[in-house]
C-alpha cells in the first residue's frame, strides 16, 4: 500500500456476469461500509474497460464485490496481478478451482471430505433423458447463486427442460435431502454455522429476494454436527487454496447423522451486503460490516 493517510480502495461491482445485479448491491454496501471505516472510496462497475480504469485510479488496494464469472474464476484476479494491484478474497487459481464445480469435488475428495456423485454432460443429453436417477440436481458447472439450477423430483415424468441460456455442457448430481447448512471461513478461522430455511428449493430468488428465506445462527444442531460443519469448511477452504473470506455450503440428511453431511460447494466471493450470509455470521461473533471490510481490505495482497 502507498504511504496515503487513508489508503484509496477501489471496489469493484457489477461486471459482465449474470450475477450483475447482486454484484452491484455487494459493491455499493461495501463501499458505504470502507467509506465509515477511513477509507477513500472509487466504486468501479467493472466492464471491457477495467485494466485502464484501474491504471488511471491508481488504487493502493481493489475490494472485488464481483459475483459469477469473469469476477469470481480467476479473470479479474489475473488482472490485479498483472497490475500489481493488492486485491482481497482468494488468488487466481483457488477463484479458479471453486469456480469450476467438477474440479473443485476433486480438490475436496482429494482432502477426504464428504460429497456426492455428479456427471458433468451435455445439457442436450439432459433434456433428453435421464441421465442419472431421479432425484438430481442440474446447474452450469461454472455459475454461482444458484442460477439456472433444476431439480428434478422422484416423481419427475421425464427429464427437465432446460432453458437455452443454460451452457452447452452442466453438472448432474444426485439429490441430496435435508437442511441447508453454510459457513463462513476467515483467514484461518471458520466462524459458525447458519440453518438457512426456506419454504422450497434454496434457489436466486430464494437468496437475494426480500422473505426469501430465514437464517437462523447459530444453527440448532447436535455438538458433533456443529463441529463437522465447521471442520468441513475450513479443510474445503485450505484444500482449494482460498484466501481472506470464503463460504462453503452443506446439506446435512438429519435421519443419517454425521453419514448424511454433504459438502456442497465453496463459494470464493460471498454476498456482502449487512443481512448476508458471511456478515451475518461476522456479526454474530461481534465484528461489524465495516469492520470485516477493512479486515479484508487490510489482509489485500497479491500472490493470494
Amino acid at each position: 500500500m502507498s504511504s496515503r493517510a487513508a489508503p484509496k480502495v477501489a471496489v469493484l461491482k457489477g461486471g459482465l456476469s449474470a450475477e450483475r445485479e447482486v454484484s452491484l448491491v455487494s459493491g455499493r454496501e461495501c463501499a458505504t461500509a470502507l467509506r465509515a471505516a477511513g477509507f477513500e472510496v472509487d466504486e468501479v462497475d467493472a466492464g471491457l474497460d477495467l485494466p485502464a480504469r484501474l491504471v488511471e485510479l491508481k488504487p493502493d488496494v481493489c475490494f472485488n464485490a464481483l459475483h459469477g464469472r469473469w469476477g469470481e474464476d480467476g479473470c479479474v484476479q489475473g488482472i490485479l496481478e498483472w497490475l500489481r494491484i493488492p486485491y482481497t478474497h482468494s488468488g487466481v487459481l483457488a477463484s479458479a478451482l471453486a469456480m469450476d464445480k467438477a474440479r473443485a469435488k476433486d480438490a475436496y475428495r482429494a482432502a477426504g471430505l464428504p460429497i456426492v456423485e455428479s456427471l458433468i454432460v451435455p445439457a442436450d443429453e439432459v433434456r433428453a433423458r435421464h441421465v442419472m436417477a431421479p432425484p438430481y440436481v442440474v446447474k452450469p458447472n461454472n455459475e454461482g447463486s444458484s442460477v439456472g439450477i433444476y431439480l428434478v423430483h422422484e416423481a419427475a415424468n421425464g427429464p427437465p427442460q432446460l432453458s437455452p441460456q443454460m451452457p452447452p455442457t452442466v453438472m448432474v448430481e444426485t439429490y441430496v435431502p435435508g437442511r441447508e447448512l453454510t459457513v463462513t471461513v476467515m483467514g484461518d478461522r471458520a466462524l459458525c454455522v447458519t440453518d438457512i430455511i426456506t419454504e422450497g428449493w434454496y434457489d436466486y430468488d430464494a437468496k437475494y429476494k426480500p422473505g426469501g428465506s430465514r437464517h437462523v445462527l447459530p444453527a440448532e444442531l447436535p455438538e458433533e454436527i456443529t463441529a463437522a460443519c465447521l471442520d468441513y469448511a475450513l479443510r474445503a477452504h485450505r484444500a482449494l487454496g482460498c484466501r481472506g473470506v470464503s463460504r462453503t455450503d452443506l446439506r446435512w440428511d438429519e435421519p443419517r447423522g454425521l453419514a448424511g453431511l454433504i459438502l456442497l460447494e465453496t463459494n470464493t466471493q460471498p454476498g456482502m451486503t449487512p443481512t448476508s450470509l458471511a456478515p451475518e455470521q461476522a456479526a454474530h461473533l461481534g465484528m461489524s460490516f465495516p469492520d470485516l471490510c477493512r479486515w479484508m481490505v487490510e489482509d489485500a495482497s497479491c500472490n493470494r
